[in-house]
């Protein structure tokens, strides 16, 4: 947990303020950084919470008094992209964008350097509408991380290299549970296909998500494929999108809307370790 009492929360979100480069090829997105740091750091100092008020109370009904116990918000989840764009700095240049009001905590290049662009406290912009589990807002509960890829190339050595430091980096920080660590099109699975042909067994051999075992055992006559995807965090309201999504994930070579005998083999393996 990181706990942090009133005078020394109010520091780091001044800190955010102050952070970034404030000269040179990003000055003009860093200043704007900076301005809406202050702003933030505003909303939490301001007491009592400026629109929080309980609906159609009077002053005498509801009234402010500060706790000492507070913190700011811990990431629980990593959510793993791909850019769909030709170029580090394509991806920058899209992030400074506020018509696409889009972003990410980091972005792993293909040469396997990492740039940060959202605090790690603070709400980025890159998961959208999706659902994982009961989570409806995976932006505020989540780390978003944007590989730089097109959707078609390979993944070059360096950049999972980088991803799974990272990752080890952000898991023992946060204390993230293993079963936490998915793909954009996991919890967004009508909208989204990346990370398309992603190493997820690589990331799963390092403890980041699940990955099924060389020997598959069958399941049980009353295995339920559909309740199986459900309890693992897939959203089922469409059943073939989820179906999709899954295989997309731990199949890869076939996305059809359907599981065959060994998609059902490898759900049913996969299903067991997040139980």
């Amino acid at each position: 947990m990181f706990k942090v009492y009133r005078a020394g929360f109010f520091s780091a979100i001044a800190a955010l303020a102050l952070a970034g480069c404030g000269s040179g090829k990003y000055a003009a997105t860093e200043k704007v950084y900076k301005k809406k740091a202050r702003e933030i750091s505003e909303i939490v100092r301001a007491t009592p919470p400026k629109e929080q008020a309980v609906e159609n109370f009077s002053p005498e009904q509801q009234w402010w008094v500060g706790s000492v116990n507070f913190g700011i918000r811990k990431p629980n989840y990593v959510v793993i992209h791909h850019t769909a764009q030709d170029s580090l700095e394509q991806t920058i240049k899209t992030f400074h964008s506020t018509r696409a009001a889009v972003s990410s905590h980091y972005v792993v290049s293909r040469d396997g350097k990492i740039v940060q662009m959202v605090n790690d406290y603070l709400r980025a912009n890159h998961a959208g509408i999706g659902k994982w589990g009961n989570n409806t807002d995976l932006n505020s509960s989540s780390i978003g991380i944007e590989l730089d890829n097109n959707g078609r190339e390979p993944w070059p050595d360096a950049q999972i290299n980088s991803l799974i430091t990272l990752l080890e980096t952000l898991k023992k920080r946060y204390n993230i549970p293993q079963a936490n660590f998915i793909g954009h099109a996991d919890l967004a699975p009508k909208r989204k296909p990346d990370p398309a042909n992603f190493p997820w067994h690589k990331l799963a051999y390092k403890g980041f998500g699940f990955w099924y075992d060389k020997i598959l055992k069958n399941p049980p006559a009353d295995f339920k494929p559909e309740i199986a995807l459900k309890l693992m965090g897939y959203d089922t309201r469409d059943l073939p999108a989820a179906i999709v999504a899954f295989k997309r994930h731990f199949v890869q070579k076939d996305l059809s809307a359907a599981l065959t005998p060994l998609d059902k083999l490898i759900l049913y393996n996969v299903y067991e370790k997040y139980m």
